[in-house]
């Protein structure tokens, strides 16, 4: 009996690479994983929080966890499994110009700052860690958006919020001085094209990101694995197997890094031993250990103005999965 299709669209990471190699499978279905980024293209093209979020064109995907919230919260036909194949701490990924007086968080108040749009799961994350950890209120930041929002909505009262010129890119701005600070998943080539003139905002980032672990107890989630209405529908315990089959995807990947030369970084095999001996599994999926993580993260889109109402940890999974 032929088995039901199922489109599954990932980025490419160590962790994810078992679906890619075909390590990794769901059962009572006949997999097809694609390869789609978002701002960076993959080899089935790129924008997938959009093509999933907006257009359902996958059964599954990795999509954007600040705008899935908004799509629960405005019961769309989307569910999800707590699996999260993305994190990033916010620390690191804020850049300053080394010029433009900028020596501490404090100084971003009333300055330009570029994010690719206000949603953006870093864009939540970094608003809500300047002002919890820095007194910053993100509020006093004149924010410049690269991109339209996936889902549109009516910003609060006294957010400052503008458009980059159509074509223009916010590395290119902050390089010419038009932004004073940008907060990017990835590091801007600008970076690498003005050494001594753009930084990060925390010269020692992983310490400061260190302290945040220990001080809050996690790994701050970027992305979640959310489900098309219809796909559990058409395949019995889908919900279920797909979280088994990233808990089997996660595995393989440890079991890889055993290898001291798997990565070809000299020294990753010490990062990863010390990593492993924090009180914290800094990527484990389910709900009971991620449950503070995402009820934080759902305070700070309802204090952005991106939901309007509390939403309940277990309303954004798979009741099937409720008990992971």
């Amino acid at each position: 009996m032929t088995k039901p299709a199922l489109t599954l669209a990932l980025a490419h990471y160590d962790r994810t690479v078992p679906f890619f190699e075909g390590d990794a499978g769901v059962a009572g279905a006949e997999l097809k994983v694609l390869e789609v980024g978002q701002t960076v293209p993959g080899r089935d093209g790129e924008h997938r929080h959009e093509r999933m979020l907006r257009d359902g064109e996958f059964d599954a995907a990795e999509v954007s966890l600040s705008s899935y919230l908004i799509a629960k919260e405005r019961k769309l036909p989307f569910t999800a499994i707590p699996v999260f194949p993305r994190r990033l701490f916010s620390l690191s990924q804020i850049w300053r110009r080394t010029d433009a007086g900028i020596r501490s968080p404090t100084d971003l108040a009333g300055r330009r700052v570029g994010i690719n749009t206000f949603q953006t799961t870093l864009s939540v994350l970094a608003k809500g860690d300047l002002k919890r950890g820095y007194g910053v209120d993100w509020k006093s930041i004149r924010w410049v958006l690269a991109r339209d929002e996936t889902y549109d909505f009516t910003p609060l009262p006294g957010v400052m919020l503008e458009h980059i010129p159509q074509g223009a890119k916010l590395e290119e701005l902050l390089a010419a001085g038009e932004i004073d600070a940008l907060i990017h998943p990835h590091p801007p080539r600008a970076v690498l094209d003005n050494p001594g003139r753009i930084a990060r905002l925390f010269s020692d980032a992983e310490a400061e990101e260190r302290q945040y672990l220990r001080r809050f107890g996690y790994f701050p989630i970027m992305h979640v694995i959310a489900l098309r209405d219809d796909a559990p529908k058409r395949i019995p315990d889908l919900a279920r197997a797909l979280f088994a089959a990233f808990e089997q995807a996660w595995e393989v990947c440890r079991r890889r890094w055993d290898d001291p030369n798997w990565s070809w970084l000299a020294w990753d095999r010490h990062t990863y031993e010390r990593e492993r001996q924090l009180d914290v599994d800094m990527w484990a999926n389910g709900l009971a250990r991620n449950r503070a993580n995402l009820a934080w993260f759902i305070e700070q889109s309802r204090d952005q103005g991106l939901t309007t109402r509390p939403l309940p940890v277990e309303s954004l999974f798979d009741p099937s999965t409720l008990d992971t």
